[in-house]
């Protein structure tokens, strides 16, 4: 029995912080489910709007709304439409919902639809016991998944697009950014075949994990001069290919130099504002093949995730270093946002009891 009304977290004002709040329990349109959610990861993006930053101050329209868009949960209940997905169903959700109706939608790039909506950030999202969500973004878990992995498969997406989107088989890959996407861009590229993974860093916590995750060489950004360390590394050429995962003028600047001749450079991280490129020689010159990668390939990325995960040759737990109840999100969030940083992916739990036996 669903009941009427829930507990959530929700951010009820323009200024830092959340809130734990009591509403009504989503009603669900025809097309839309209702997930009962298990389990609840943070991302950047969350920790964002918990701060309450320009980006937040810019980009949420809606007060209050529900924050949170990264899940694991059961389906309790389905709009009269829906014709896939069925009561009792453990799931997780795409959190980008294309319109299906644009140019972007219907030439297979769902991904950067013009008119798309986002969980958590254009809709109420899931750091609650319950939220509604689109049939069209529903994505059915295998039962044996842990909650706390199937939680984590959205940010896995994004490392997984960013990582796979040229193969890394037999080449050297240098990843600026040691947050818990960059670290499992690690583990991707690794498990992918990539002859070598260098991973840059700051907080030597989150650097330990790196090695976890298999990364060959592990550097720190203000101590070790990573352009002469990537050139030694890689005999004098480069790397074939760099992910750009710490969105800071500095990585980006370094990231360009030291990407070889001919390689492949992604750029993922959000600069908080804008970066100057010696657009000619350090792209035009260079031959540089250049993505901007947003969001995950829907559904190719959910696939890859999928299959890495079940061959057992993927371990993301490393990664997911905490587990807190849902109730507990302002401990959640000192933590994710203390410096330096000892924490990777934190996970939140409506319901203890779903909660990881320590």
């Amino acid at each position: 029995m669903v009941p009427k009304q829930m507990t959530a977290v929700a951010k009820t004002k323009s200024a830092p912080g959340g809130e734990l709040i009591t509403v009504d329990v989503p009603h669900i349109k025809p097309h839309e489910v209702l997930v009962k959610v298990h389990a609840t990861a943070i991302c950047g993006t969350d920790a964002h709007i918990y701060k309450w930053n320009p980006w937040a101050q810019k980009r949420i329209r809606t007060i209050p709304q529900i924050m949170g868009h990264e899940l694991a949960g059961e389906v309790v209940e389905i709009g009269r439409a829906v014709a896939t997905v069925n009561i009792g169903d453990y799931v997780s959700a795409e959190t980008h919902i294309p319109c299906g109706k644009c140019k972007q939608c219907l030439t297979d790039q769902q991904h950067i639809c013009a008119n798309l909506e986002i969980l958590g950030v254009d809709r109420d999202g899931c750091f609650a016991e319950y939220i509604a969500v689109p049939e069209k973004v529903i994505w059915k878990n295998n039962p044996s998944l842990p909650l706390d992995v199937a939680a984590a498969q959205e940010p896995l997406g994004n490392s997984i697009y960013c990582t796979l989107v040229e193969p890394v088989t037999g080449k050297s890959v240098v990843i600026f950014g040691d947050g818990p996407t960059g670290l499992l861009s690690v583990g991707v590229a690794k498990t992918s075949g990539a002859a070598q993974v260098i991973l840059v860093g700051l907080d030597n916590f989150l650097m330990n994990i790196g090695k976890k995750m298999g990364a060959d060489h592990v550097l720190h950004g203000h101590n070790d001069n990573i352009q002469q360390k990537v050139l030694d590394f890689t005999g004098g050429y480069g790397a074939d290919v760099v992910l750009e995962m710490a969105g800071t003028k500095e990585t980006i600047t370094l990231g360009l130099q030291v990407v070889r001749k001919g390689g492949r450079f992604c750029a993922f991280g959000l600069p908080p504002s804008s970066v100057s490129v010696d657009f000619s020689n350090d792209i035009i010159f260079k031959g540089l093949t250049l993505y901007g990668i947003n969001g995950r390939l829907m559904f190719d990325t959910w696939f890859k995730a999928k299959d890495l995960l079940q061959s057992g040759r993927l371990n993301i737990k490393p990664v997911i270093t905490h587990h807190f109840p849902l109730t507990d999100f302002e401990k959640a969030f000192s933590l994710m946002l203390a410096q330096p940083r000892a924490s990777g992916k934190i996970v939140l739990y409506p319901d203890p009891s779903k909660m990881p036996k320590s």
